[in-house]
């Protein structure tokens, strides 16, 4: 355990191991807080690295550990990603991402309260949360809410990486786009932050600034903070700006949410 700035960061809390499918990708980390029984909200979090394989859902370690603290159940979900065989890109990925956070409702854990779920993407997780949210209808379980960090949002304008993820360009598989792309893909429907720094050096902030505009005009609630300094890696260490500004967003919407007020 290693405590930094007032924050525990207790990367070796008891993880729960689930397999949700039968490729050795197909992994998810159950965190429960140990104090009470719960139900506790869940954040399903989703790890970036531009959907390759060589970034694993390690990274997201930290912030299930700082979410536990927080009395959050946290589901820290692995998919198959680009490259070392794993068989990643369209569809298996998106496929991936699905079939972990449906399996939420096969565990029919009572700790888990799956009516106030709130998806967490970084990077390239942040659109692979985004896409999760706009599968109404053809999920078993629907976000109350979407934190989307330094997230890509256009894929179209993403270039090669994406390229490489929907298996061509734009102008080749419009349809795979326009089935991927969240910003093809508003509205949403659920409140939505966009965290993103405006010194990222990987992601260009206008993209994101876009598709809150987009967001907006097509009716989704969105608030967008540029936290500064703010770099691409921030939103995964919980002692960073970017971070605290995310879980203050997450308490003011569950203090006005409809389970907060049964």
């Amino acid at each position: 355990m290693a405590r930094t700035a007032g924050i525990v960061l207790d990367l070796f809390a008891r993880t729960e191991h689930h397999r949700y499918g039968p490729h050795r990708q197909n992994r998810a980390d159950l965190h429960v807080p140990r104090d009470g029984d719960g139900p506790f909200p869940v954040a399903v979090l989703v790890h970036g690295g531009y959907w390759r394989a060589f970034y694993g859902k390690v990274v997201m370690k930290p912030l299930a550990a700082d979410l536990v603290r927080r009395g959050f159940a946290t589901w820290n979900i692995e998919y198959r990603r680009i490259g070392r065989r794993q068989g990643g890109g369209y569809p298996s990925t998106f496929e991936d991402v699905a079939n972990a956070i449906d399996y939420l409702t096969h565990l029919e854990d009572r700790r888990l309260a799956l009516d106030d779920v709130t998806f967490i993407g970084h990077s390239a997780g942040g659109h692979l949360a985004l896409w999760a949210a706009s599968r109404n209808g053809d999920s078993r379980v629907e976000p109350a809410r979407v934190i989307a960090q330094a997230p890509i949002t256009d894929l179209v304008a993403c270039g090669p990486p994406a390229h490489a993820l929907m298996g061509g360009e734009p102008r080749e598989l419009p349809d795979r786009y326009a089935e991927c792309d969240p910003i093809q893909l508003l509205p949403v429907g659920k409140p939505l932050l966009l965290v993103h720094g405006a010194d990222d050096a990987t992601i260009p902030i206008k993209r994101t600034r876009e598709y809150a505009e987009a967001a907006r005009a097509a009716g989704d609630e969105v608030g967008l903070i540029e936290p500064n300094p703010g770099g691409h890696r921030s939103h995964v260490d919980p002692r960073s700006p970017a971070w605290r500004a995310a879980v203050e967003w997450l308490s003011d919407q569950r203090s006005t949410s409809p389970q907060a007020l049964r």
